[in-house]
């Protein structure tokens, strides 16, 4: 019976080992999507405890947690210690078996900490106490994490309105992690609740300069704040939507929705998607005008409890996978920015695995031969970022498209310790490699080639890709 959580855990072939061991594993880390928050970053955060890191504002482990029968006070509430949450979840974690969660909770204990126990109720103290004493040492606060797991560049998540002034102080310090603003401008077309779109709209007006009236002014404003993110480092654009929004619009009809909204009334759908549509051209020319990557996840279906939305608010667990219909949209956006040929290089995240497929096989018409992999079926997402997840992903784009030219994985997270996601994946995808191999699926002579490719997977394409 082989050990759990060994040296060579998921490693089922001697090659999948050789590829992992002596290439993959020794890859720095480009996470190009996160959620960190980049004042932690800047003041250099220091962590009281391991039930503080690991529990505040994850909602992975909340569901899981109310799935066992925990209830909210040691999930979210302000009045239970961080050790009584990490009680609640060492009592949980046994139940977590065969999730992605008990993998990832030992991953980071024995990365991270050196700690090869399993946690349970029994080992609970102890573990929190170990980790909690390492955790107060320099070489575990935010930075240090960072520098620990070999951490090159990190994207952070950002609206347009954000003054960056965290990414700024660590740019002119020139800490050696580059840390940069990711544009993710989804309020600014956020028109179902009308007051919430007109305040926001204000706010986006005052850091911008421009007295935003109608709608060319409110693209001025957000251009203004485009070449803002440009000049702190920004690369990349990210757009989190449910479906693609590729209606036919004149301007006459977006200047008269613009002007409705904001003037308070409510949108028909059709309006609606006219908008939604004619912003997303906006932004993605924006993004071709910089050489940007823009990345667009969808397929979430968002705060599904309407009770314990109002309670606790958004991003608390209770999103799930969306089943919406999206090829013809989809190639319809794709295709009006391909005609214009201002379609940058892109990044189509799914959240539905039976899009995979989809994705794969859309990609592939509109690469034009000027990036390798210009357009990219990304990476697991959300509730596939998975052993299975990921596998069905590689599969997907090496069937259908070119696996050696994937721009590999990210962590997505709000966690400093969930770096070791990039080592899941990584020994997932030797794994997958050295399987074929092994089989004579894939030739042996050819070995200093894959060898090669899980080293470019693992970094070396991001880094191109991107430009870092």
């Amino acid at each position: 019976m082989k050990k759990f959580l060994d040296s060579n855990f998921l490693l089922e072939t001697a090659t999948a080992e050789r590829l992992y061991h002596l290439h993959a594993a020794k890859m720095p880390i480009i996470d190009y999507h996160c959620h960190l928050n980049p004042e932690f970053i800047a003041k250099d955060r220091k962590f009281d405890n391991l039930g503080q890191i690991w529990l505040e504002g994850d909602h992975y482990k909340w569901r899981a947690m109310r799935t066992n029968g925990v209830n909210e006070r040691f999930c979210t509430g302000k009045d239970t210690s961080d050790w009584e949450k990490f009680e609640k979840w060492a009592e949980t974690v046994p139940y977590t078996m065969r999730n992605p969660l008990y993998h990832w909770t030992h991953l980071e204990l024995k990365t991270a900490f050196g700690v090869e126990k399993i946690l349970n109720p029994g080992t609970a103290k102890e573990i929190f106490d170990e980790c909690t004493a390492k955790l107060r040492t320099p070489e575990y606060s935010a930075r240090g994490l960072m520098k620990k797991f070999n951490v090159k560049v990190v994207c952070t998540t950002d609206d347009p309105v954000d003054s960056l002034e965290h990414h700024l102080a660590l740019k002119s310090e020139g800490f050696e992690v580059k840390v940069l603003p990711t544009w993710r401008p989804d309020k600014a077309m956020a028109v179902e609740s009308p007051a919430g779109f007109r305040a926001y709209v204000e706010q986006l007006a005052q850091v911008s300069g421009v007295a935003i009236g109608r709608y060319a002014d409110l693209v001025c404003a957000l251009r203004r704040r485009h070449d803002f993110f440009a000049e702190a480092g920004c690369k990349l654009s990210d757009h989190g939507i449910e479906e693609f929004y590729a209606a036919d619009y004149t301007q006459s009809e977006v200047d008269a929705i613009f002007s409705k909204v904001y003037g308070g009334k409510e949108l028909s759908p059709e309006e609606t998607l006219k908008f939604k549509s004619a912003m997303m051209v906006e932004f993605a020319v924006m993004d071709w005008e910089k050489g940007w990557v823009q990345q667009l996840h969808y397929g979430a279906l968002r705060n599904n409890n309407t009770r314990l939305f109002n309670l606790l608010g958004p991003d608390t667990g209770f999103d799930s996978i969306g089943d919406f219909t999206v090829a013809k949209s989809m190639s319809g956006f794709l295709n009006r920015l391909d005609t214009m040929n201002k379609l940058t290089k892109t990044i189509l995240y799914n959240l539905n695995p039976r899009d995979n497929d989809v994705i794969a096989t859309m990609i592939g018409n509109f690469q034009d031969g000027t990036v390798a992999g210009k357009i990219q079926l990304g990476s697991g997402w959300w509730f596939l970022d998975q052993k299975v997840g990921m596998e069905a992903q590689m599969n997907s784009l090496s069937l259908l498209g070119l696996l050696s030219r994937f721009v590999g994985m990210l962590t997505d997270s709000r966690s400093f310790l969930s770096y070791p996601r990039h080592e899941y994946f990584r020994r997932i995808l030797c794994n997958l490699v050295g399987r074929d191999v092994e089989k004579g699926e894939l030739p042996e002579s050819e070995l200093p080639f894959l060898e090669q490719m899980v080293e470019n997977i693992s970094y070396n394409n991001a880094k191109s890709y991107f430009g870092f």
